[in-house]
């Protein structure tokens, strides 16, 4: 039995490889993709799970899994947004082209810009005004708004220029999708926050579990 599932195992990593692999005709297999196999038979006892793509922000509710975090630095609650597996402040070099996957499964998202600060503390304001519609054409800085990036779905942006950016949901910021951005040669994102409480009940509320980092 034991012989068998581990055949299974290889056969399921088997095809996702070629699948990976088989685009364009090249290798393009990405570094540290979010995928979660489990195998036939075991629950979740045997389960592979890796991070985000390089240059890619993941954003679901806070309550969804992604957590929230309290930053000592920015002295201020992050949630809803990632560049690893849960929610962190962000950081990326100028220049970079970026995805913004909504890691959702039934939930519609945004990534707006804020505003611009010039560094700590982040203060959030407390009810500004999001756009849903998509502005920027393609380029995050001051003004950006992805538009509706549905569950499952990714829009690219291009980072045009550094600076330290306040970003949040317009659907969701109240409920604590809001977070920090920076744009700098070297730059790194935060700590993550630790996974959050289970909840059987569909998320709806900002989640108050907001632990400190480091």
């Amino acid at each position: 039995m034991a012989i068998k599932l581990f055949a299974v195992a290889l056969a399921i990593v088997g095809i996702t490889l070629v699948a990976c692999g088989g685009r364009g005709g090249g290798s393009s297999i990405m570094p540290n993709e979010v995928t979660t196999y489990t195998l036939p038979g075991m629950g979740s006892d045997l389960v592979m799970t890796a991070a985000l793509p390089k240059r890619t922000i993941g954003e679901e509710l806070p309550l969804e899994g992604i957590g929230s975090i309290h930053s000592n630095k920015w002295k201020a609650d992050l949630g809803g947004f990632t560049q690893e597996e849960r929610a962190q402040s962000l950081a990326f070099p100028p220049g970079t082209k970026i995805t913004i996957r909504n890691l959702s499964k039934s939930i519609t998202h945004t990534l707006d810009v804020v505003k611009e600060i010039s560094g700590p503390p982040a203060k959030f304001p407390k009810n500004p005004n999001l756009s849903i519609a998509a502005k920027g054409h393609g380029k995050l800085e001051a003004g950006y708004a992805s538009g509706n990036i549905k569950p499952g779905k990714s829009v690219s942006v291009t980072l045009v220029k550094e600076g330290t950016y306040l970003i949040g949901c317009a659907y969701h910021y109240s409920e604590g999708m809001h977070d920090v951005l920076v744009v700098k040669k070297d730059a790194r994102p935060g700590p993550q926050a630790t996974p959050s409480p289970k909840t059987t009940s569909p998320p709806t509320s900002r989640s108050s579990y907001a632990p400190s980092e480091p």
